[in-house]
């Protein structure tokens, strides 16, 4: 698995009004970064997971942020792989995401078993 591609999954809301502003600033499901201090990221091999966690019940459509550890970095932007509380290593992204630095936004959905079916 390559360690520098990590993921983010959001709104299309959300993900529409930082395109606006120019930067994404949401940590999680209804917290932002200033809330939390960091926002959550997943591996491609946890994004069920965390989907199923954060986003159960969910009819809002849904969208996959594709991002590189490295070209954050490159921008000051501070990412690192941390215990997400649970045993298990997430990426956390110490601040906002200029939209610029996304590399591909892809759709989502919650099916009505509560399992994500992303579009990657």
């Amino acid at each position: 698995m390559n360690q520098r591609v990590f993921l983010h999954l959001t709104t299309k809301q959300a993900w529409e009004e930082a395109l606006t502003e120019g930067q994404y600033e949401l940590s999680t499901r209804g917290k932002t970064l200033e809330q939390v201090g960091f926002i959550h990221g997943s591996f491609p091999n946890q994004l069920e997971e965390v989907a199923g966690f954060v986003f159960a019940g969910c009819t809002d459509e849904l969208v996959v942020l594709h991002l590189d550890i490295g070209k954050l970095q490159e921008n000051g932007i501070s990412v690192r792989v941390e215990d997400g509380g649970n045993g298990k290593m997430y990426p956390h992204i110490y601040g906002a995401i200029p939209c610029n630095l996304v590399d591909q936004v892809t759709p989502a959905h919650m099916n009505s078993d509560g399992q994500l079916i992303p579009s990657l």
